[in-house]
């Protein structure tokens, strides 16, 4: 890992470390535009910060713990943005579905970004 890995990673664990994850669609729920998605992980945000939609930087929490070793950076061609996601604690597992969510429709591609 090069020094710009390192300070990008360093940098994510003290943004979230310092923001509260707020949990506002949980494992299993419905999104609330389009009903026929349903959360495979439970996904929220860091309260206090901003992304690209204004709204709070995006959080895929998973089941192993806080290890932050990925992001998912995608690109919306319906809301014509980019935004990062932040995967927390997720098992492989856990990643595949999060990343086949965001590459499941025409119109968001996904990629993964893992730490290290």
């Amino acid at each position: 890992m090069n020094t710009y890995d390192v300070s990008f990673w360093s940098a994510l664990d003290r943004l979230v470390a310092e923001a509260n994850i707020v949990i506002d669609r949980p494992k299993g729920s419905n999104h609330p535009k389009y009903k026929a998605f349903i959360y495979p992980v439970d996904y929220g945000y860091l309260e206090n910060t901003t992304s690209m939609d204004g709204g709070g930087i995006d959080v895929w929490r998973g089941t192993n713990g806080d290890v932050i070793d990925a992001i998912i950076v995608t690109v919306d061609l319906l809301k014509k943005d980019s935004e990062i996601k932040v995967l927390i604690g997720c098992s492989e597992e856990e990643k595949q579905l999060v990343l086949t969510t965001h590459n499941d429709n025409d119109s968001m591609k996904g990629i993964m970004i893992r730490r290290g």
